[in-house]
């Protein structure tokens, strides 16, 4: 049975893991993981199955610029194709309380760039030589909710 519940520094180790064979070439460092975990306002969501942490996702509110970033998630590979993914993104959106929220996501990952697609992001944006091994990022955007004017 699948539960998404806020991660913690208790997680750190598997989160680790998860890194390491979600993003076996931009697995963040020690340090990032440790900071993610910890960094005040930061949203930080896991998916656990059988009390296993199989996916993470954070997400980055910057109210003033009205944008939050999903900074990271993964699904443990063994995992996907069961809806953990899309479970998580709904998640952390509901979490979210700015009006637009970004990603960046590799290019050539088109299951994700499909499933975000899906759920109403839109490239906006390719960031070159983003990522570790020099290859480019593709940003997409979702509108939460309409902005609120003030008069």
């Amino acid at each position: 049975m699948m539960e998404i519940t806020k991660a913690n520094l208790f997680d750190l180790n598997a989160l680790r893991a998860l890194e390491q064979v979600c993003f076996p070439l931009d697995a963040w460092p020690l340090l990032d993981l440790i900071s993610v975990l910890t960094i005040p306002g930061v949203i930080r969501l896991k998916v656990v199955e059988d009390g296993q942490m199989i996916g993470f996702a954070a997400a980055d509110p910057h109210p003033i610029e009205n944008i939050s970033w999903i900074a990271t998630i993964c699904i443990n590979p063994a995992q996907q194709g069961r809806g953990f993914g899309r479970a998580l993104m709904n998640a952390i959106e509901a979490h979210i309380n700015t009006p637009i929220v970004k990603l960046c996501v590799r290019p050539n990952n088109d299951v994700a760039i499909r499933m975000y697609k899906s759920m109403g992001y839109e490239p906006i944006d390719t960031w070159r030589h983003y990522y570790n091994d020099g290859s480019d990022s593709l940003v997409m955007q979702k509108l939460l909710f309409e902005p609120k004017v003030e008069l």
